[in-house]
């Protein structure tokens, strides 16, 4: 019989640069706990500035405990889409986006409609170049992500602390 379970992580950015953390441990525990042998599993953000990724695990880190390899990505990513540091760099965000954002910011006062941390255009295309998603296919109760494979919530939005969330969704039986 086909069954369908969802579980919401929450992720926490560090805000002083891009935010890898590893969300194998929690994804696995939950592929079990529901029981499902076989089928899929969709882990997504909801955030314009994230995305989940399929990754090795490298276990060389630098001093700010970041993996070698995710060090090396966001260095070639700094030469292709560099940080949004003014607002001349990018043409994002625009006048009647920043108008939008500070009614929201009216609205609910929990977001962050200040400019200094709305000036995060690469964040949003870094997040759409990898995408929101991964989709892992679960047989005999286990994720097919091999030995080395990991999943990865990554906020690429380095302007502010905050929690994020992350969709698990599993579909099989």
């Amino acid at each position: 019989m086909m069954k369908f379970e969802y579980k919401q992580l929450h992720v926490k950015s560090n805000g002083r640069r891009v935010t890898f953390t590893n969300i194998t441990d929690e994804v696995k525990s939950f592929v079990k706990s529901t029981g499902i042998q076989n089928g899929i599993c969709l882990v997504s953000s909801p955030h314009t500035t994230c995305s989940v990724i399929f990754d090795e695990f490298t276990h060389d880190k630098d001093w700010n405990d970041d993996e070698l390899l995710q060090v090396d990505m966001v260095k070639i990513l700094d030469k292709i889409v560099p940080r949004e540091m003014t607002e001349s760099d990018y043409l994002y965000p625009g006048p009647k986006h920043v108008a939008f954002l500070k009614q929201l910011n009216e609205a609910d006062p929990s977001y962050d409609a200040d400019p200094a941390t709305i000036l995060n255009a690469d964040a949003h295309i870094r997040a759409s170049i990898f995408g929101s998603s991964e989709t892992v296919v679960i047989k005999d109760g286990e994720l097919l992500i091999g030995t080395v494979g990991y999943l990865y919530f990554v906020d690429w939005d380095q302007n502010r602390v905050r929690t994020r969330n992350c969709n698990v969704a599993l579909i099989g039986e």
